[in-house]
């Protein structure tokens, strides 16, 4: 199972990019918030989830883990496809993913192509107080990786960036952790840290957090 490419971008589609490795072209589809940082000729680092059927093998890349593991949690719902899972992430980020759920908030979800307010109220249904999926190596609560990254060099021999975890995604998780470790049930403890963290911005600390979410709670 290929889990990252590491190399140069060689073209880019509608839809796929074709990713160099080694002397070998790998065909990498991928959702347009991504392809629109792949330039050609720029090096990258993707992470890959492989989706094997009788008839294909297909390569879906993400500039993040978080990203990643997100496309394959929605693929678990019924009536979600990859089509439609790299539609709700072209639109919604993973922490915002995570806000929509937890608050129920259909109407951001249907933001998405071919996500009709139906299919977005059995996602907001089913993902509401769920943890976040586990990363490639298996962790959960937090996926290892943030959500972005900066922008990749379209040089050919331009570094390659590797994404690391963000503070909002980690402070939230620590703020939730607190939480649970109070008693309050896990669905309660991630609609509320939801609901600070979009009262308080990205740039919230983990007490500020918890101290809104205790708030939020105690309404």
């Amino acid at each position: 199972m290929i889990g990252s490419l590491k190399g140069i971008v060689a073209a880019t589609g509608e839809d796929r990019a074709l990713i160099e490795v080694g002397g070998v072209g790998y065909l990498v589809f991928a959702g347009t918030r991504t392809l629109s940082r792949l330039g050609q000729g720029a090096a990258v680092h993707v992470f890959i989830e492989t989706q094997v059927r009788e008839d294909s093998l297909k390569l879906y890349g993400f500039l993040s883990d978080a990203e990643r593991a997100w496309f394959a949690k929605l693929q678990e719902i019924s009536g979600v496809g990859a089509k439609v899972a790299l539609s709700i992430l072209d639109v919604l980020s993973p922490n915002q993913l995570m806000e929509a759920a937890a608050l129920e908030d259909k109407v951001s979800i249907a933001r998405a192509n071919g996500v009709g307010p139906k299919l977005a109220a059995r996602i907001a249904t089913e993902l509401k107080g769920r943890p976040p999926p586990a990363s490639l190596m298996g962790q959960t609560g937090t996926s290892g990786f943030s959500e972005g990254g900066a922008p990749l060099s379209a040089e050919p021999q331009a570094q390659t960036t590797q994404v690391q975890e963000g503070p909002a995604l980690a402070d939230r998780s620590q703020a939730i952790s607190a939480l649970l470790n109070l008693g309050i049930a896990q669905p309660e403890a991630l609609r509320a840290v939801a609901q600070a963290s979009r009262s308080l911005g990205e740039e919230a600390s983990v007490g500020a957090l918890v101290k809104a979410a205790l708030k939020e709670i105690g309404r």
